[in-house]
């Protein structure tokens, strides 16, 4: 698969930072291309729940996340239209990666799928959590922010 006409990978990166919710929760786009996605996000105590693991708020954003902008590779800016998860085991570690693949970009829908995993003291990954998220095209590619 390769990139939309127009595909602009800074502009994905923009994008991400544009997103309050991302800079809060501080994600960052580590690789994206070809119908795929990594993001990353380091552990911060403010962000789980009362047992002290992740919440499930931002596994969900994470997984999410990653469908979208690894859509966004293949067919420009996508909204979603359905998003599910399941949380395999407590999300505890010392950051989390997203990895996001798209498993089929039609003109009307674009079906991704997404990994969590927590990474140890030792970078070690253990898959915590998967998601699926159905998008739909808007249209238009990702833009590039005032000021990027």
């Amino acid at each position: 698969m390769s990139e939309p006409p127009g595909f602009d990978l800074q502009a994905l990166y923009s994008v991400n930072e544009s997103a309050a919710f991302n800079r809060f929760a501080g994600i960052e786009v580590v690789a994206a291309g070809g119908g795929g996605v990594t993001i990353r996000m380091n552990w911060r105590n403010d962000l789980t729940q009362y047992s002290g693991h992740l919440h499930a708020g931002l596994i969900a954003a994470l997984l999410d996340t990653a469908c979208g902008f690894a859509a966004a590779t293949l067919v420009g800016a996508v909204t979603a239209s359905h998003f599910s998860m399941n949380c395999l085991k407590p999300a505890i570690g010392r950051s989390f990666v997203a990895k996001g693949t798209t498993l089929r970009a039609g003109r009307r829908q674009v079906f991704a799928r997404a990994e969590l995993f927590a990474v140890d003291e030792k970078d070690d990954l253990t898959l915590v959590a998967t998601g699926e998220t159905v998008l739909v095209p808007t249209g238009a590619p990702p833009r590039r922010i005032a000021g990027s």
